[in-house]
């Protein structure tokens, strides 16, 4: 998904502990992080990829960007299939809209779900949160 996102463009920065396992559908997890990290990359030109185990014995995994973002209100409407929401955020660029859906689903599928925030980097933050 790195790789993808810097193929894009992006200046990409990876966080992920060295040590850190999890027991996931490897092929389905990098579908949706390629979708996650594509879009960070189209809207932004610094994008963050972070992987943590939670105290809960789960996996967090968040794509950041430093874009335009979208806004708190849009969050649940950017998970509907083919939604382009506003021109800011998708002036010039292409798609149909189902990255984040595909993402949930897939983060779903495993027991898990995904949310939107503003990242600290003034983008969007998508996070995955996955059972133990």
């Amino acid at each position: 998904a790195a790789e993808d996102a810097r193929r894009a463009g992006a200046e990409v920065e990876i966080q992920v502990a060295d040590d850190l396992a999890a027991s996931l559908r490897p092929l389905a997890i990098k579908r949706a992080l390629a979708n996650l990290a594509g879009n960070a990359a189209a809207h932004g030109e610094h994008v963050r990829l972070a992987a943590r185990a939670l105290p809960s014995g789960g996996l967090e995994i968040t794509v950041e960007d430093d874009g335009p973002g979208i806004p708190d209100d849009m969050h649940e409407e950017a998970f509907r299939p083919f939604s382009r929401l506003d021109a800011s955020r998708n002036q010039n660029r292409k798609g149909v809209g189902l990255g984040l859906a595909i993402a949930r689903d897939v983060a779903r599928s495993h027991g898990g779900d995904i949310a939107l925030d503003r990242s600290d980097l003034g983008g969007l933050r998508a996070v995955i949160r996955l059972p133990g």
